[in-house]
């Protein structure tokens, strides 16, 4: 484990201390800095390197162990679970990049990869006439074989003129669409939790009903102008993201203060 400084531990923060400690060690199993199976660093290492007391410690850890992230083993110590979620960045970065940023390897089950006419529906969300060509990208998505996501795309079939004889299980659409000259600047996105069916529970090897995470994005180039739609429904307990909000509003005047004008 990398060696954390314990002013990442902000003793001012309404955050408990066990919350930040236990936040600490999931950043640094999602990097790969932590290998699934292995054991983490000794609880008196832990203790020196987070400035924490044994309970608050314990704490972190047993939480971590209630969320599937750890595993106790009696007298042998803390140990990564082998299916612990995984960290996805919140950048725009291709299921590839994210792998090799994990030290993972990343692969895919093709369930489509076809041009069709567009349907109302999709021609309103990339803004090109109904009935213009789509190329249509569905996968499940897998990290070192687990399957992680189920990932289904669709984008103007000009975009891929000549990708007949690609091999979508290991090929990376990102970088065929840059390479392409393709100018893949955002992606505006949202999260929602669902129900997995049937279907869905089959490709991700889990129990129908499970929670999913579905992520659904546009991808837009500087202009604004739309390029790729996706949506991509995760295994919940194989999904994590990392994000920060900030206020940039003006605080609201002090207690008793008068406003001016």
């Amino acid at each position: 484990m990398t060696r954390t400084p314990a002013a990442m531990l902000d003793t001012e923060s309404p955050e408990p201390l066990w919350r930040q400690a236990a936040d600490l060690i999931r950043h640094q199993i999602a990097s790969g800095k932590l290998a699934a199976g292995g054991r983490i660093p000794a609880e008196r290492d832990l203790l020196e390197r987070l400035s924490i007391s044994r309970v608050t410690l314990r704490r972190a850890l047993q939480s971590l162990v209630e969320a599937g992230v750890l595993t106790a083993s009696h007298g042998r110590g803390w140990f990564v679970s082998a299916d612990a979620p995984k960290e996805f960045p919140n950048t725009l970065e291709s299921f590839s990049e994210t792998a090799a940023r994990l030290g993972l390897t990343p692969s895919s089950d093709l369930l489509r990869a076809a041009a069709a006419p567009a349907t109302l529906d999709e021609a309103e969300v990339l803004g090109v006439a109904p009935g213009a060509r789509l190329f249509h990208l569905d996968r499940i998505r897998r990290l070192d074989g687990v399957p992680v996501a189920v990932d289904t795309s669709f984008f103007a079939a000009s975009l891929a003129p000549d990708w007949g004889g690609v091999d979508f299980s290991t090929a990376s659409l990102f970088r065929l669409l840059t390479e392409a000259g393709v100018d893949l600047a955002r992606a505006d996105t949202t999260i929602e939790a669902q129900e997995a069916d049937a279907t869905l529970a089959g490709h991700l090897e889990i129990e129908p009903g499970k929670p999913v995470l579905v992520l659904r994005q546009l991808i837009v180039d500087a202009a604004g102008r739309p390029l790729l739609s996706s949506t991509i429904r995760y295994a919940g307990d194989r999904y994590r993201l990392r994000t920060a909000f900030s206020r940039s509003r003006a605080a609201p005047p002090a207690r008793g203060a008068k406003p001016e004008g």
